[in-house]
Order: structure tokens, then sequence, then C-alpha cells
């Protein structure tokens, strides 16, 4: 799971054949005007579509991208990644995280997150509850972690391992299909998933599952900083596209929190190629609203917290932890230990 592990799993094993009726590649960002008059924008998702995209497909629906003259198109993920494809101006704009961005910049590309969603870690590290071996984390020693392979996964399990009181050694199988799969064949013990999404599918659908968040055994920060990217190249060239995709894409997420049900029906009807059930998306949101996932709504009313406001101190935590970890490479997988530096790779001027 996570990040640089379930997102891009995700991506190359779920979007690309699911979107097969979508338009696999976007605009560059000179993309001309539309016939209507729209300046025409590509959004990248970043696997298929779920609830973190919703907030995209709102602002589409109810309109308010063209309110701000803007027709956006929203594409499936490119095979090198929703990042890459910002860097590149394959994609104006795409669903990320500051982890991904972090990842990326070590590597070379040039790109920030301008809007966060998601306020606070939502994954989950599971087993099968049927599995009596595992109670908690330290029972993952000597067991064997699906994962799609990542240095970032690795750090995670170990640190919760050993704050749990074992050793932080296990084995490893790549995923070839799906986590829960994988656990349910038997060929692994543990994996990991997302409390708001594959949490939500299985206790609705099965397998039940017997999990541990991040927080409870010594993570720190917030891992899970899921928002809206785009290049520096964007920003420096055209900000004036950048702050009205920021301002519309922001107002679309808000409704969604507000409105939740109506919101899981936009996404079910606007993403009909991902298959989704209306009573499956519905209760994936309301798990974002009740874990207040994006953000207290009675600080948002108050104004005291800004919805979409980049949360850099716990990414720059979760960051100086993988560093720690030796978590971070450079573009020819030579490990490095410059720390990205959150405040750097993300900014708040276009939520105002």
């Amino acid at each position: 799971m996570k990040k640089t592990v379930l997102h891009k799993a995700i991506a190359l094993l779920g979007a690309i054949t699911m979107l097969a009726g979508v338009a696999a590649c976007g605009h560059s960002n000179n993309a001309d005007e539309s016939g209507n008059g729209l300046k025409k924008v590509t959004f990248m998702l970043s696997w298929a579509p779920d609830t973190n995209h919703i907030g995209v497909y709102v602002a589409k629906n109810k309109g308010y991208f063209k309110q701000v003259g803007l027709d956006v198109d929203i594409v499936a993920v490119a095979q090198a990644g929703a990042e890459q494809a910002a860097n590149n101006g394959q994609a104006d704009f795409a669903l990320s995280n500051l982890t991904n961005v972090g990842m990326y910049t070590t590597k070379g590309t040039k790109i920030k997150q301008v809007m966060q969603v998601q306020q606070k870690p939502s994954a989950i590290w599971c087993s099968l509850a049927s599995n009596k071996a595992i109670k908690s984390p330290k029972d993952f020693d000597g067991k064997t972690f699906a994962t799609f392979g990542s240095n970032e996964s690795d750090a995670v399990i170990r640190r919760m391992i050993q704050t749990d009181g074992g050793k932080g050694t296990f084995d490893k199988v790549t995923v070839g299909t799906s986590t829960f799969q994988t656990l349910s064949s038997g060929k692994a013990d543990f994996g990991g998933f997302y409390a708001t999404w594959e949490g939500v599918q299985a206790d609705m659908y099965g397998p039940k599952l017997n999990c541990f968040t991040e927080p409870d055994y010594g993570v720190p920060g917030n891992a899970d900083t899921i928002g809206i990217i785009t290049s520096d190249k964007t920003i420096s060239s055209n900000p004036t596209l950048v702050r009205k995709f920021v301002q519309a894409t922001k107002k679309g997420y808000e409704y969604a929190y507000s409105h939740p049900d109506d919101a899981a029906a936009i996404l079910v009807k606007e993403a009909p190629d991902a298959n989704l059930k209306l009573a499956f998306v519905k209760k994936s949101m309301k798990t974002i609203v009740d874990g207040q996932y994006w953000g207290d709504p009675a600080k948002i009313k108050d104004g005291s917290f800004v919805f979409g406001t980049n949360d850099t101190k716990g990414a720059q935590q979760y960051f100086d932890f993988l560093a720690k970890e030796d978590a971070y490479t450079d573009s020819h997988g030579k490990t490095v230990h410059t720390v990205p530096v959150a405040k750097n790779i993300s900014t708040d001027e276009f939520l105002k």
C-alpha cells in the first residue's frame, strides 16, 4: 500500500485498464482554448477514480470549472505516473501527495503541491481477521509482507514492528493483482490498505481484516498528505491558471465534505468506467466525514482552518523519519540523505 506503493500499483494495475475509454494522455500547459472559449486543462488521476479524487469530479459536474473559464479533462494516469506527467507537461494538474512529491524531487522533478485535501493518515496495515496468529504489529515479525515494492513501506512496517516490541524482520512478496487476493491465497500474511477505501470495502464485502495504524505504532507525522500538484513551470508561467483551478477544485471538495451523499452520486455518474457501487462510495464518504480526514468542519466553518492548507509540519516529520531509514534514492537508485523540505515543495498561496 501507500503513496509510491499503493498509489503507483493501483495506477498501473487498475486505472489503465479500468479507464481504457478515457483519454490516457493530456494536453500540454499551453493547451488551446476549446470551441466554447474555455481554456482546456488536463487533470490526471493518480490511480483509479475514488473518493480522494471526488472534489474534481464535483467541480466539473457542478460547473465550478466553467465558472472560472476552464474546460477540465479528467484523464487516466500515465504509465510513468501522475507526478512525472505533471513535471513534463503531459498533465496540467494531478492528484498526488507531499510524500510522493518529496520522493520525486530527490530524483530531479520540479513539482509542487498547491492544495492538500487529506489532513491526517488513513493508512492501515492489516492481516486477515481469520489469521489468529497476528494480534498486533510485533506479530508481523518473520511473516510475509504483500508489497508493491518500496523503501518507504519497508521503513513503516519495520518501525511499527519495533515499536510494538518486535525485531522488525519480515519476508516480502510482490503483489501481482491485489493485496486482498494475495492475503486470501496465503502467499502473504499482511499488507497495506486505506481506511477510507479498502477498509470500507472489507467491512462491506469482506474479507474481514485486523488492522493497525501508523500513529499508534511509532511512525511520526502525516504520511498521507493527499492533494493537488502541478509543475513549478506552470506556477511561474501561469499563476492565474493555477489559482482558478485550485479555487474551483477547493469548492468541489468543500461541497463533497458538506454533501457527501450527493457527491458520491456524482462520482458514480461521472466515472462510469470505474463501475463504482453507490452504497460503497457513500460509505467511503461517511468514513471521511466522520473521521474528519479533510479537516475539522467546525474550524473550517469558523475560519480557523482554511480547507486545502498543506500540512508541512506533519509532512516534514514523516520526511525526516524516511531519511533516517534511508528510504530516499536518486534517479539512479542510489540512497541519498538530503531530506526534502515540505515548505519548499508546497504552497498555500492559491487558496486565498
